[in-house]
């Protein structure tokens, strides 16, 4: 039985621009990237000396005023198990019927994102971020699966919207993982979740090896399990990323992991999606879940 919200099909949303593109559209020289933490000319690909490096709060949300990020990032599968909950909340470990929190190592996962239409790249405020992965053992909250039920259930779930910097944070866990697929977290961005012409962006986001083997053979419940059987070189969706969509994680005193990701949109392009039958990509389906279609910027109206 499939949940009446929930989105079986996989769709690829949004386009890659190039390098080239960037440095096009942020007007060459003048521009800069967040990468890893650290400020880089986009044009030269130089890190200026006089630049601090940023530091990740263990907040859930980032404090200050945040550098805007237009690393434009590129559009994945949106998978089988996106429930339109509506959710608005920053910590997404528990369900909200029950109180029940998921266990699982701490993850404070920040969004920068920047709308780089218009020859500019400035903070992306109002819009929505959803975030929604499965828990240490592999299993998605509200869903009706071969594998397992879990119907009414909420957790590992949450939407948040940017501020006045494009900034959205949220407290989770670290993900477990499913057969076929190497870790990672989906997420979605949109600019009017209840028009059709609002911007919708949707992608994944992958995890260190080295931090995958750590935590899921070193911590319960996910040595229950052990360690993935697809490492993300051998995962089809991680490999249609082009490397920009792996997170770099922070350790913190205690014991927690955080990460900023930084993504720019060109809101200025919308999208149509042609959709195929394809893999349905969960935990109970094979492969893990193949891109089923193409995405086409279309002209504006």
């Amino acid at each position: 039985m499939i949940h009446p919200k929930q989105h079986d099909d996989d769709k690829p949303i949004g386009r890659l621009l190039t390098r080239r593109e960037m440095i096009r559209l942020l007007g060459g020289t003048g521009a800069a990237l967040l990468v890893g933490g650290k400020l880089i000319n986009i044009a030269t690909g130089q890190t200026p000396s006089s630049t601090p490096e940023p530091t990740v709060t263990p907040a859930p949300t980032a404090t200050g005023t945040p550098l805007p990020s237009c690393i434009v990032r590129p559009a994945l599968t949106e998978g089988p198990y996106f429930v339109d909950e509506r959710l608005n909340r920053s910590d997404i470990r528990s369900d909200p019927a029950t109180g029940l929190v998921k266990e699982g190592v701490i993850l404070r996962l920040v969004f920068n994102a920047s709308d780089v239409s218009n020859n500019a790249c400035a903070p992306l405020q109002g819009a929505t971020v959803d975030v929604w992965h499965c828990d240490a053992l592999g299993a998605y909250s509200d869903v009706d699966d071969p594998g397992f039920s879990t119907a009414g259930e909420k957790w590992l779930r949450g939407y948040q919207l940017t501020d006045e910097n494009g900034v959205a944070g949220f407290t989770s866990i670290y993900p477990g993982w499913y057969s076929g697929r190497a870790v990672h977290i989906d997420f979605k961005i949109r600019t009017d979740p209840d028009s059709e012409l609002g911007y919708e962006f949707t992608s994944q986001l992958f995890f260190p090896e080295e931090y995958n083997a750590l935590i899921h053979t070193s911590f319960e419940p996910y040595s229950q399990k052990g360690l993935r059987d697809v490492p993300n070189e051998e995962d089809n969706i991680f490999q249609s990323s082009e490397g920009l969509l792996a997170l770099e994680l922070t350790e913190n005193d205690d014991g927690s992991y955080s990460a900023i990701f930084g993504v720019g949109l060109d809101l200025s392009q919308p999208i149509t999606t042609t959709e195929e039958p394809g893999a349905p990509g969960g935990p109970g389906g094979p492969g893990g879940g193949r891109p089923s279609g193409t995405a086409t910027p279309t002209p504006d109206a």
